[in-house]
């Protein structure tokens, strides 16, 4: 008995070192396998690397030159010397321009939250939209008649995490239930390059990305989306489609007196705003809409509770405290203190951009700008023409891809295939701090033929 369990034990053990002996060759053969892998794979990706920069060094030998010597940008009286190596990233609509001004608002904006404040889910529990924070709502209502941009009157407010999610929303909202094919989306080209991402991300039952507004012709039901100022041209909008069956959804991202004259207060069924572009806090991540039908405003109260669970408290109160400073800043009897108003800061800034940029447009003359109608503005009592959040800029003559030509050069834009157009346009952000932006006009007027 006892013979047989050494002997048993025994074999456990001659197991048991066979075994990891068999692990320890195992893992060996493995780490060299994923070292030589490793090895054939970062070989490749330098040879792409230097494949791709020889590329882009050819290009630019090839289609245009632009001086290599250092070019010394001066800045608020500080020379930064560029030489044409930085990067210059003009693709995003990031609104890092505003922080000047904030930083000279000092605490003006700045709001302390105790751990214990704002715990609970709800903040209204007899509005329609349940967690929108009625300071906010103040906020919105108090600087949409100061600017006199939108009616709010005999309207819901439903706020969002940005205007994405109310986007989503609304097409929720809008689209009926049981149809028996998705809804077609649409909107005029050029159009927001997410539009198309947005419709479709999710691949609903409900609706689908239809094209190009001008271009559709079915005999269906369908949503027209209208961005007015349009992101990307700056172009003022109104719906092409015009046909029984539509229903319009406006967005109204940009209709601020720093980017176009306010001809007029919206007066819509759906109308899109969002803290982003009109006071630069991209971050806050707050958008709100204004819809005249209840059960719609209910329905995108309803997207948003089973998306989000309602909208962050923390992120609605302080754009309250943005909002409210931005009106205190315009509205001398509610501003006891002497502070630039936000909205002449922003417009002239927006201002000398515009004419910077058009006076690199026509020093290196390969490029070409919008032009747009001077307008009165009832707001600020100017007459100007509109000086956009985005430039739609135009490579002239024998260059197709602007995207790829800008490339080149360390410029980096979104292409006009992105919004529905050909490539010869792009889109270039006209948001970004005030180093990068004259960097890019400075080197944008270097490139000549």
């Amino acid at each position: 008995m006892n013979k047989n369990r050494v002997l048993s034990l025994r074999q456990v053990l001659m197991v048991s070192m066979a075994l990891n002996v068999g692990l320890i060759l195992r893992l060996g053969y493995v780490r060299e396998t994923w070292r030589a892998e490793q090895s054939l794979h970062g070989f490749g990706l330098e040879e792409k690397s230097r494949s791709r920069v020889a590329s882009m060094a050819a290009s630019s030998q090839n289609v245009a030159h632009v001086s290599r010597g250092k070019q010394v940008v001066s800045i608020d009286g500080t020379e930064i010397e560029d030489g044409g190596e930085r990067v210059i990233n003009l693709d995003h609509g990031d609104p890092t321009m505003y922080e000047r001004f904030w930083q000279q608002m000092g605490d003006k904006t700045t709001f302390v939250i105790s751990g214990w404040q704002y715990i609970s889910y709800f903040s209204d529990v007899t509005n329609l939209c349940w967690f929108l924070e009625p300071e906010f709502a103040k906020a919105v209502v108090r600087l949409h008649k100061l600017v006199g941009n939108a009616i709010t009157k005999d309207r819901y407010i439903v706020v969002g995490t940005g205007s994405t999610q109310l986007f989503q929303a609304a097409l929720y909202a809008l689209c009926p239930p049981n149809a028996s094919e998705p809804m077609n989306v649409v909107s005029a080209a050029p159009f927001y390059s997410s539009y198309p991402l947005m419709t479709d991300f999710l691949k609903s039952g409900l609706y689908k990305w239809g094209g190009d507004a001008h271009k559709f012709s079915k005999d269906r039901p369908y949503i027209e989306l209208v961005t007015s100022p349009n992101n990307p041209d700056g172009s003022t909008r109104q719906a092409v489609v015009n046909r029984n069956q539509g229903i319009l959804m406006h967005d109204f991202a940009y209709y601020w007196p720093q980017y176009t004259p306010i001809s007029f207060p919206a007066d819509h069924d759906l109308m899109l705003f969002t803290v982003s572009k009109s006071t630069g806090h991209a971050g806050t991540r707050i958008g709100w809409a204004l819809v005249k039908d209840k059960e719609v405003a209910r329905k995108m109260t309803k997207f948003i509770e089973i998306n989000t669970i309602g909208v962050s408290k923390d992120s609605q109160l302080r754009a309250a405290r943005i909002l409210q400073a931005v009106a205190d800043s315009c509205d001398r009897v509610g501003s006891p203190e002497e502070v630039q108003p936000f909205f002449d800061y922003s417009y002239i800034l927006m201002e000398k951009r515009w004419k910077q940029l058009r006076a690199a447009v026509k020093k290196s003359g390969l490029f070409s700008l919008p032009d747009f109608p001077s307008k009165f503005c009832n707001f600020s009592g100017r007459t100007f023409e509109s000086q956009p959040a985005f430039a739609w800029l135009k490579c002239e003559g024998e260059i197709e891809d602007c995207e790829s030509f800008l490339r080149c050069h360390r410029i980096l834009t979104r292409g006009g295939k992105h919004f529905g157009v050909c490539p010869k346009y792009v889109r270039i952000s006209m948001l970004e701090r005030d180093e990068m932006f004259d960097l890019f006009t400075e080197r944008l007027s270097q490139i000549k033929l």
